[in-house]
């Protein structure tokens, strides 16, 4: 399956997909001493976003999570890529700042967990293999 969307930032990577329906906060939903989802009752609580293609909608939260998606780079925690269906400002500058793949405009409901994903954020395309 190829899913084109735009490119949020630039890259080329493959792994494993992590998926949730939910909304993602780095500042105060992310430890970036783990990179372990600590936001109560959220999907991926107690789950690693550590070298995942990172899945969610949107982000939510401060402005503080972009720094934390930059602690999350500087300490090798962080996602190998963020696939979003709207990116958020929030996000976007986490990711420009980490140097991390992200495309968004993507419809996420068709990627699993689990599942191997490759992103090309320079032409905002994300491919599985069906």
């Amino acid at each position: 399956m190829k899913l084109s969307g735009r490119k949020v930032f630039r890259g080329r990577v493959s792994g494993e997909a992590l998926v949730t329906t939910q909304d993602v906060s780095f500042y105060g939903g992310c430890d970036p001493e783990t990179g372990v989802i600590i936001e109560k009752g959220h999907q991926l609580e107690g789950k690693s976003v550590s070298g995942k293609i990172l899945v969610f909608p949107t982000g939510k939260g401060s402005t503080v999570g972009s720094y934390v998606l930059y602690a999350l780079k500087k300490t090798g925690r962080a996602p190998a890529a963020i696939i979003n269906k709207t990116v958020d400002p929030v996000v976007a500058v986490g990711c420009i700042i980490s140097e991390i793949p992200a495309v968004d405009q993507i419809e996420i409901e068709k990627l699993l967990t689990g599942e191997r994903v490759d992103v090309d954020a320079d032409r905002g395309i994300v491919s599985t293999q069906d």
